[in-house]
């Protein structure tokens, strides 16, 4: 359309220059524009002949159904791995006589928290009665120092091995990350002379200190790996300015490290949250984990099998992780 009243306003212009006929008002204001540059060009046939909105794209019907088929696929991978979760929650707002005459999928007709408050307090765990209580608080007292002198730990190990190397490091790094692809299994009796030796044998601290060992080489490989990304002029510029070894970890390096701080963390909690092995071999009576007191609930018999406890149990075990 702007071509054609392009073609047209030049067409007269020529005919009135050879028949010396006047045109009309708009017609001499278009032709004015013609002459001066392209982009005023353009702006007055914008201004007379304005193009019509293009059109919105139609949806392919194709795109539609592939996103329907991707959607439901999600759908059906979410309900499979909730599935057991559901289970175990509704079971344990079950009574007894619904869970032996009812369906496992059905929902509770009466929910209830005796299984929990049992689970909790109350249910046997071997020849004690006391419930999980005990072994939850345990594993409470023993995890928050754990967590913490091995994220600490971790954090200075990778400081000194990205930003302060020394003859030797990359080799002692090394060595480090073996320890991370270590078997458990190997270091179960050099670790039980040990904690003999320090007297800490069968307590919560001497599953405290086998957790913090454990966890040296997964904090130093994070923390290291999260350091040689900082940039070495931030390092070499504080101590340009005179800042120690500490000043320049406090106050440059760890407030730069709240995302691998945050990722730590919570690898840590929720490895040593549901460690077995570790606490069923350096536990004693009084110092179990929440994992070993579930492993006894479940394997304690009785006259009648309590599934309802059992999934209260787990549950509880779970819910910090």
């Amino acid at each position: 359309r702007a071509q054609h009243g392009f073609d047209v306003a030049q067409r007269k212009l020529v005919l009135a220059d050879h028949l010396e006929q006047p045109i009309g008002r708009l017609e001499a204001q278009l032709a004015r524009q013609l002459f001066q540059p392209p982009c005023r060009l353009t702006f007055a046939l914008q201004q007379f002949f304005p193009r019509p909105a293009a059109a919105a794209p139609a949806r392919a019907p194709l795109l539609n159904l592939h996103r329907i088929l991707l959607g439901g696929a999600l759908l059906a991978f979410a309900a499979y791995f909730l599935l057991p979760l559901y289970v175990m929650l509704s079971t344990s707002l079950k009574d007894m006589d619904q869970i032996r005459d009812g369906n496992l999928l059905s929902l509770p007709t009466n929910p209830s928290f005796a299984a929990w408050s049992k689970a909790w307090s109350s249910a046997c765990t071997g020849v004690d009665c006391g419930g999980l209580k005990p072994f939850f608080m345990n594993s409470v007292l023993m995890i928050l120092p754990t967590v913490v002198c091995s994220t600490a730990i971790g954090a200075l190990n990778g400081y000194v091995l990205s930003k302060w190397k020394f003859p030797g490091s990359e080799t002692m790094f090394a060595f480090l990350l073996f320890g991370v692809f270590m078997p458990m299994q190997v270091v179960l009796l050099p670790m039980s002379q040990v904690l003999g030796w320090l007297g800490i044998a069968s307590s919560l601290w001497g599953l405290t200190l086998v957790h913090v060992i454990a966890g040296i080489p997964s904090t130093t490989l994070f923390f290291r790996n999260y350091y040689v990304g900082l940039p070495d002029e931030l390092v070499k510029a504080a101590m340009l300015d005179g800042a120690s070894f500490w000043q320049i970890f406090w106050r440059i390096v760890l407030p730069l490290s709240t995302p691998i701080l945050v990722v730590t963390l919570i690898w840590q909690f929720t490895n040593i949250w549901n460690d077995f092995l570790y606490g069923v071999v350096f536990s004693g009576a009084d110092s179990k984990p929440i994992t070993v007191g579930l492993n006894n609930l479940a394997n304690t018999s009785s006259t009648v099998k309590e599934y309802n406890v059992d999934m209260a149990a787990a549950l509880i075990a779970a819910l910090p992780t």
